[in-house]
């Protein structure tokens, strides 16, 4: 499928990938009757070691994925149970770099946003997790993710859910219209975050929340040095420091920020829980 140009190189960049990853998840689906379980580094199997990830495409920064540790990015991170529950395609299009579900605390009828849905796990989730009465939107630019997810949510029969085409710096939603914003490892993609988190202040109703998976680096790298450690739109390059997501939530109007780094994705880059509040 081709879509016209954004006018953005880097966000063209970041969507022509992610709709290939989509292709191949529905490729694969095909072929085999499972999805490939893809990741922030790239697909995988869950079986193998990462050794054989082409460095060209790892978010982990020039090859440091190749190891004998278990992939610590895309739907390993998610329970078995949770997993076991969903579509194999929409397991196997999981591209974050953490679980927003464990952090967000979702609650029954709760209108929940997940920025960048890709192949639509989060959403499915937390469709679950709010029931029949709440309601699960999934904001993504890529028409190929979009259709797999849509497809993922109508064989999980899925009714409380919806898949909106667009940006996450112009998010098509009403001012103070959902409870909770979440998003998996895509905030740090964009070229303009202070729009994506002005665009969070603004759909969120007052004393709503964000808590979102994200790559965050140490404060002493440069741009430079986070450049050196992996592609745009392999996560790392794009990704904030510590402090500049703090300062940045801080201006859009967020208050009670915390962003607590778990684990690394390259030296000095860390996945991290972000989670801020809208005042009331």
């Amino acid at each position: 499928m081709t879509q016209q140009s954004t006018g953005n190189p880097l966000r063209d960049e970041v969507r022509a990938r992610y709709a290939a990853a989509a292709r191949r998840v529905s490729a694969n689906a095909t072929q085999t009757g499972t999805g490939q379980t893809s990741g922030c580094c790239g697909p995988t199997d869950n079986s193998t070691v990462l050794a054989t990830i082409d460095a060209n495409t790892d978010c982990c920064g020039g090859g440091s994925c190749a190891t004998s540790d278990p992939d610590p990015f895309g739907a390993t991170l998610y329970d078995q149970a949770d997993r076991d529950q969903l579509p194999a395609d929409a397991v196997a299009a999981s591209l974050g770099c953490g679980n927003p579900l464990a952090v967000a605390d979702l609650n029954e009828g709760e209108t929940v946003l997940d920025l960048g849905s890709g192949g639509g796990i989060d959403v499915l989730l937390s469709a679950k997790r709010v029931g029949p009465s709440g309601k699960a939107y999934g904001l993504d630019m890529t028409d190929d993710m979009l259709d797999l997810a849509r497809r993922n949510a109508e064989k999980a029969g899925a009714t409380n859910v919806e898949f909106l085409r667009g940006e996450i710096e112009a998010v098509p939603l009403p001012d103070a219209s959902v409870d909770v914003i979440i998003s998996n490892c895509v905030i740090n993609l964009s070229t303009d975050k202070s729009a994506v988190l002005a665009e969070a202040f603004r759909v969120l109703k007052p004393g709503g929340r964000i808590g979102v998976s994200d790559v965050v680096a140490e404060d002493h790298l440069s741009p430079a040095d986070r450049a050196e450690r992996g592609q745009w739109v392999g996560c790392i390059a794009g990704a904030l420091s510590i402090t500049e997501y703090y300062d940045g939530l801080t201006a859009a109007g967020f208050t009670n920020v915390d962003i607590t780094p778990t684990q690394q994705a390259a030296e000095g880059m860390h996945s991290a829980i972000i989670k801020a509040t809208k005042p009331a």
